[in-house]
């Protein structure tokens, strides 16, 4: 089982990127699928969820309306398009798969790097 996180890099205020999170050994439409990120000094949390069935997605406050979460079964790959990003937002950020309330399989991250 692997997650493999992709697309970060340096990116105006306001620009956008894509990232994304491709899973092998295992079908990502059979899990929910998070999205974390880690800021320098900071700790690590949680800012978007999509369900196995794509049904339900969360997202942090602090991200909504910016970032969209969705998921292509047939390329068992997640994504992450985070649009109006601003400095705050730069951090590594990583895929997690959930099992009930674990995160049990973890990307290697992404840094994503905004500036002023």
């Amino acid at each position: 089982v692997q997650l493999q996180a992709s697309g970060g890099g340096l990116v105006q205020a306001g620009g956008s990127l894509r990232l994304s999170c491709a899973a092998s050994g295992f079908s990502l439409d059979f899990y929910a699928i998070n999205w974390f990120r880690q800021a320098p000094g900071k700790e690590r949390e949680g800012i978007s969820c999509i369900s196995s069935s794509s049904t339900n997605r969360q997202y942090l406050d602090s991200v909504k309306g910016r970032f969209t979460i969705s998921r292509d079964d047939a390329k068992n790959t997640l994504y992450l398009q985070m649009n109006g990003l601003k400095p705050e937002d730069t951090a590594v950020y990583y895929c997690a798969r959930q099992f009930w309330y674990l995160y049990d399989y973890w990307g290697q991250g992404t840094l994503v790097t905004v500036s002023s």
